[in-house]
């Protein structure tokens, strides 16, 4: 079963005060087929602990390892990342004009896969996904993200996490920005994903909403760089219910 472990992971970047500690210790393990939700309030670190997996040049690894069962992702590049399987879904998707939609994900495929997939079965499988997440066949030749609603721009990433089959998936609050209609379709595409490969889901979120249709084994609390709670779905409702006071309370009386 293929692992994605995290072990006493501390993590700071640069800023015009001088350097920042963000993560502070974190340990978290994702196994193949499980989903792990990670909740907290703003500036807890979740952000950097997805762009630290995804190898974002910003974030410098003080000490701790990352490793995908027993590599070093922390002595791998960007690229080397996303063809060991891992795979981002970003918060701030980035326009990429005069790329079209269809050309992206070719090239993106062929870059993992090492070769370029049959025309005739890529095609098949674009639409097929497309048309699962209710996205009409014209936006294959929009340029990425150039113009894109937000509800836009989060299907196009759920559309690369359907096509490109990663073994690991970092969603970085897929759920910002969307409305109920949209946050649905959003939910059944990873839920494909993950049933359609055993895909491993680490979800970064404020909210428990998306965990209705995505519903995740296990719940992580962030607060100040750490994991101040672990638990099952009921931590969730449990956030729900009270909010992150007593976790921001501890840790001020700490």
């Amino acid at each position: 079963m293929a692992t994605l472990a995290i072990r006493d992971l501390h993590v700071s970047i640069e800023t015009d005060q001088g350097t920042k500690p963000i993560l502070r210790g974190v340990d978290l393990t994702i196994a193949e087929g499980e989903t792990h939700a990670v909740m907290g309030p703003n500036g807890s670190g979740k952000s950097t602990l997805a762009y630290t997996i995804a190898g974002h040049p910003r974030y410098h690894v003080d000490s701790g390892s990352i490793t995908l069962d027993g590599q070093d992702v922390l002595a791998m590049t960007v690229d080397e990342r996303a063809r060991a399987g891992l795979f981002l879904a970003m918060q701030y998707p980035v326009e990429i004009p005069g790329v079209t939609v269809s050309n992206f994900l070719r090239t993106a495929k062929t870059a993992i896969d090492g070769t370029a997939p049959a025309i005739r079965g890529w095609v098949k499988d674009v639409r097929g996904s497309m048309e699962a997440l209710r996205m009409d066949q014209t936006f294959a030749e929009r340029n990425v993200n150039e113009g894109f609603s937000g509800g836009e721009k989060k299907r196009h990433e759920i559309l690369q996490l359907e096509l490109l089959k990663p073994r690991f998936a970092v969603l970085d609050e897929t759920d910002s920005g969307l409305d109920v209609d949209a946050l649905k379709v959003v939910s059944e595409g990873v839920n494909r994903a993950k049933d359609s490969t055993g895909l491993g889901v680490l979800l970064i979120t404020h909210y428990t909403r998306i965990l209705r249709y995505i519903e995740p084994d296990f719940v992580h609390v962030f607060v100040a760089g750490r994991v101040a709670e672990e638990g099952g779905p009921e931590l969730a409702d449990r956030l729900e219910d009270e909010g992150y006071d007593r976790f921001l309370t501890a840790e001020a009386t700490a």
